[in-house]
């Protein structure tokens, strides 16, 4: 396919996945649907654009089609879904074939969960496997897919739209064949989870032996990645905890699946890719300092307040008002300190070579023997950048001219 006729056909996809988001939502809310169970819609929007970015840009890279595969995948699933709803429920015979359009949604999202979790690490990013021996990964996900998107597309039942039934649902199943489909959708999500486990094993590897480029686009996409997997345990401590309103809660994990589009975006088009190393650091900072300071915040409130009841009988605001000025007294030398550790922890070449460059602009100001100036300049080089070899060359002095 020529590059001009794939750039096509990745707009156009982009484009459909667009489109069809955009009925969705609007049928979504003439339904009065909950927004929460269509809220991903949002983020598939963004891996849509991202994957016919990709894809326009680097069309011999399939990451960008898988992309875009998920995002039509779970749109038109979820466009199904909708359409069935208001011409059947909401406005009885308004749509043609309102029965017919629930097909796709019962079982189009097994595709769309195979090419994001398995085949999507698997060639990322440079679009190729680690090596022949993953070929296996592929043939064995694309018949499990096979089986369980078949064996969907034919179990009766109403499972994604209460009243709406599987229009090319078979009733009269055979009992040895309803046994094996019960069977093997019981292990079919099980299979999915060792396969993406031997996926993002690939990935790891791939980080090991990589460098360079390479290493920062991996970095970029595991950093998503983990914080799509907080996101999923954090956002349901969070909701039990501090009551986040439902709409809140939506539009937090929505944040969250964005960073992995943004990620992937960024990592493949190689754009500002080395900033990664500097919100890794942030984040790790940033993150432990939070979850301090809010330790102490509780600790200081739970502590005052015990201690105003023990000599007043009552508790009092004072607790609230003190724990919150020691919170902003801390904030500065407490960050100062994470940092420090963080950089000696994870960024040891870092740490030590800012350490140098502190002793050496110390020892500039007092020393007056050029050559010993000289040997220090390039024992500090050695030190921070670690060259293969370093030499200094100094200009000669301009003679004064006598007149």
């Amino acid at each position: 396919m020529s590059k001009q006729a794939s750039t096509l056909l990745a707009w156009s996809l982009c484009g459909l996945t667009i489109f069809l988001i955009l009925c969705a939502s609007t049928l979504a809310v003439l339904n009065r649907y909950n927004f929460g169970d269509a809220s991903f819609l949002v983020a598939e929007a963004s891996a849509a654009v991202v994957g016919g970015l990709i894809s326009a840009r680097q069309p011999r890279n399939p990451v960008g089609w898988l992309i875009l595969g998920h995002a039509l995948c779970f749109t038109l699933g979820e466009f199904g879904r909708q359409y069935a709803i208001y011409g059947i429920q909401t406005e009885p015979g308004s749509l043609p074939a309102a029965g017919l359009a629930i097909w796709p949604t019962y079982w189009i999202w097994f595709p769309g969960i195979i090419l994001m979790i398995v085949l999507l690490p698997l060639y990322f990013p440079s679009g190729h496997l680690l090596s022949t021996r993953w070929r296996w990964l592929v043939w064995g996900t694309a018949l499990c897919s096979a089986v369980t998107t078949g064996m969907a597309m034919v179990l009766p039942g109403d499972r994604e739209a209460p009243g709406i039934p599987n229009p090319f649902g078979l009733e009269s199943v055979p009992e040895w064949l309803r046994f094996f489909g019960l069977v093997f959708s019981s292990f079919a999500p099980a299979s999915w989870m060792v396969f993406s486990a031997f996926a993002v094993m690939s990935l790891v590897l791939r980080f090991r032996r990589s460098g360079g480029e390479e290493r920062q686009q991996i970095k970029w996409v595991v950093y998503a990645m983990v914080a799509v997997a907080l996101g999923f345990v954090g956002l349901p401590l969070m909701r039990e905890i501090i009551m986040l309103p439902p709409l809140v809660n939506a539009l937090l994990f929505v944040g969250f699946l964005e960073s992995l589009w943004i990620s992937l975006a960024v990592a493949i088009l190689r754009y500002r890719l080395y900033d990664i190393d500097v919100l890794i650091n942030r984040t790790i900072v940033y993150g432990t300092l939070t979850v301090t300071l809010a330790l102490i915040y509780v600790g200081g409130v739970v502590a005052l307040q015990g201690l105003f009841r023990a000599l007043t009988g009552q508790g009092s605001s004072l607790a609230v008002v003190a724990s919150t000025l020691a919170i902003a007294a801390l904030f500065s030398p407490l960050r100062r300190r994470v940092q420090m550790f963080v950089d000696r922890r994870f960024y040891r070449s870092k740490y030590d070579a800012a350490k140098t460059l502190e002793a050496f602009s110390g020892r500039l100001r007092n020393e007056t023997d050029l050559k010993q100036l000289n040997a220090e300049l390039l024992s500090v080089v050695s030190a921070t950048v670690q060259p293969t070899q370093v030499s200094l060359w100094l200009k000669p002095a301009d003679r004064e001219v006598e007149r």
